[in-house]
């Protein structure tokens, strides 16, 4: 999202069309890490958690901040996660808080 709002932010208000400008408005409410950062973060849990792209993105987005949420999240990626590599990715959000 953070990368969403930077990109947007370059583009005038008034050359947007309406889905541009509330997909902006959306991100500007929601966004509360800097693009920089977020993909610092994108990077280190695909490299350190052997995530996807994907998966780390989603991961960024929503930055769990307990066990309990993370595996709400990765539940759904159908893959076995172990508890270590949980507590990894709990850290690097941690980190970067």
């Amino acid at each position: 999202l953070s990368e969403v709002k930077e990109i947007l932010g370059k583009v005038d208000p008034e050359e947007m069309d309406q889905i541009q400008r509330w997909t902006y408005d959306y991100v500007s409410k929601f966004v509360t890490i800097d693009p920089k950062e977020a993909k610092d973060m994108k990077k280190q849990l695909m490299k350190e958690c052997e995530l996807t792209e994907e998966e780390a993105v989603e991961i960024v987005n929503i930055r769990p901040t307990s066990l309990a949420e993370l595996r709400s999240f990765t539940f759904g990626w159908k893959k076995l996660i172990l508890a270590e590599t949980l507590e990894k990715m709990l850290n690097i959000l941690k980190g970067h808080s």
